[in-house]
């Protein structure tokens, strides 16, 4: 029987080897637990159910893993960094504030279907508190989580200041209505399924933006977008 301690150094070499082959399987097995914790819960979940569900024995697991939290953090950890990077990109960017909540609540469905499931157990695991909060990268996690927030309020505060959104609710009430809507996909959405991820960016988009553009704003597109009337041509007149 292969000791545990052997495997681990069995494992820290294949790592910094980075040979094509153990990282390909790496992944795939990062993509089995992921798609189980996602299905069943991370709580749920246990290494023999991910073994089974790759097609190996539990020792194996641990050739390319250390622990459950491992696949946990490896399934999440690249595709936050990589979504706060383009939403703190989004507030700087030299578009409307509507334009740029759009584009957020864009990037970040667009994201949950390209890194399906994924995305949703970071989500789910968030919800449930299943890591520990008091580990570096459960911190870590928390302070991206909290960029992105950040972002979004800022977003808003901007649209509010230049009258473009209405100023009568609480910045982070909006921000939570938003985070809410685009984070709760994750108990719904399956790709491939009735809609598509454009589908739910037009109407996530449609229903937040439209309530919360302000009046006068509105008022002032319904103006100058209001047609002129037509001038009647001679036969009309004498018809």
């Amino acid at each position: 029987m292969v000791k545990k301690s052997d495997i681990s150094q069995r494992r820290a070499v294949a790592l910094a080897e980075g040979g094509v082959g153990y990282a390909a399987k790496r992944n795939e097995l990062i993509r089995v637990a992921a798609t189980l914790f996602k299905d069943h819960g991370y709580r749920a979940t246990t290494l023999n159910d991910i073994a089974q569900a790759a097609g190996m024995d539990r020792a194996t697991v641990y050739y390319y893993v250390g622990s459950k939290e491992e696949l946990l953090r490896e399934a999440v950890q690249n595709l936050m960094g990589q979504n706060v990077s383009e939403v703190e990109k989004l507030v700087r960017a030299d578009v409307s504030p509507q334009e740029k909540l759009e584009s957020i609540i864009r990037l970040l469905i667009l994201s949950y279907d390209k890194n399906y499931p994924h995305a949703y157990v970071y989500i789910q695991q968030k919800m449930q508190r299943v890591a520990d909060a008091t580990s570096s990268w459960a911190k870590e996690m928390a302070k991206q989580t909290h960029r992105i927030e950040i972002a979004v309020e800022s977003i808003i505060r901007e649209g509010m200041k230049s009258g473009v959104f209405r100023d009568d609710v609480p910045v982070k009430l909006t921000a939570y209505a938003i985070f809410g809507a685009v984070n709760w996909t994750h108990r719904w959405y399956v790709p491939g399924g009735r809609n598509s991820p454009e589908e739910i960016v037009d109407a996530f988009s449609k229903i937040m933006l439209q309530g919360l553009v302000s009046r006068k704003e509105t008022r002032f597109k319904a103006k100058a977008g209001a047609k002129k009337p037509a001038r009647m041509g001679s036969a009309a007149l004498t018809a």
